[in-house]
């Protein structure tokens, strides 16, 4: 017979699962869009514009489609409920998801590298076109959008505590970087500078690794139940020892699993106290720190006999 209270967590769970369907559909909805429709002004732009920057910069746009699809069903996926295959779920595709966007990124950034690089060792600047006033102001208009969209990714994979959307909001930042790099190019080759554009080329390069690092950096760690480190360990054991009847606590190890945490704990109660309340207590520990913790998925708790 279903309890109040299970009745209750039953519902809450529905809420937050509706909740997160709709916050991942408006994310990729505007990613989407967005690149879209900033992709295809760029690339007007970069053709009316006589700006090849400006033309690599609206690829590395339309790239964020597909890292925003790639999101969109890593995230999906990683929400499915625990089946007989799978009994702890499916939020390592979460980690999967990351690691081909860090991958797409790393390629996308060594790709943009390579280009600058090419074109500062051959020194043919003069044969450079020199750019128009509207790649300037689409190089303006990307950073602004891309900007913005960066933000609003970010907001709300954190409010659904999503790596995968997390690193497609670094994409949208990348790309931000690379339209600084066509602004900085685009208006020093309008000055008479064109080597600028190549240089600043390689600088985005830089920065787009070190996001493809962060990202590749975190998903892998994820992967291989690294613990939650010492200061959350500390936090979770101060709490539960706080906890009516519990003595201390004798072992707490933390393991990530892609976006969720799972504990194994072992804590010390009366040991005069009969098994049905011994049992009880446990339970309400095991309750307290599943809701008072988010991101801990499922806590696993032995009770050994305080001496």
């Amino acid at each position: 017979m279903t309890t109040n209270k299970e009745r209750k967590n039953s519902e809450a769970a529905g809420k937050t699962i509706i909740n997160e369907a709709r916050i991942i559909r408006n994310l990729s909805l505007v990613s989407i869009i967005g690149n879209t429709a900033l992709s295809g002004f760029k690339i007007f732009a970069g053709i009316f514009g006589h700006s090849g920057a400006m033309i690599s910069d609206a690829i590395h746009s339309f790239s964020d489609v597909l890292t925003t699809v790639i999101a969109y069903f890593g995230v999906k996926i990683s929400k499915k409920a625990a089946d007989k295959a799978h009994p702890y779920g499916h939020e390592r595709m979460e980690c999967v998801a990351s690691l081909i966007l860090g991958l797409i990124l790393m390629v996308t950034g060594l790709g943009v590298g390579k280009v600058g690089i090419q074109n500062i060792v051959s020194g043919h600047y003069e044969t450079l076109a020199i750019p128009g006033v509207i790649a300037l102001i689409a190089a303006i208009v990307s950073i602004i959008g891309k900007e913005a969209m960066y933000w609003y990714t970010r907001y709300n994979a954190g409010r659904i505590n999503s790596a995968a959307f997390m690193a497609d909001a670094w994409h949208h930042r990348s790309d931000a970087f690379s339209s600084v790099g066509s602004l900085i190019g685009i208006g020093g080759a309008m000055l008479g500078f064109p080597v600028m554009d190549s240089v600043a080329s390689v600088v985005i390069c830089l920065f787009i690794l070190k996001v493809s690092y962060d990202i590749l950096k975190d998903a892998i760690s994820k992967m291989l139940d690294t613990s939650c480190g010492e200061n959350y360990e500390a936090e979770l054991r101060q709490f539960i020892e706080k906890q009516d009847n519990v003595v201390c606590v004798d072992v707490l190890r933390t393991r990530m699993f892609g976006n969720k945490v799972y504990i194994d704990s072992e804590i010390q109660v009366d040991g005069s106290k009969p098994l049905r309340e011994s049992h009880a207590i446990a339970d309400k520990v095991h309750d307290s720190v599943e809701n008072n913790f988010p991101d801990i998925k499922h806590i696993m708790i032995h009770v050994n006999p305080a001496e």
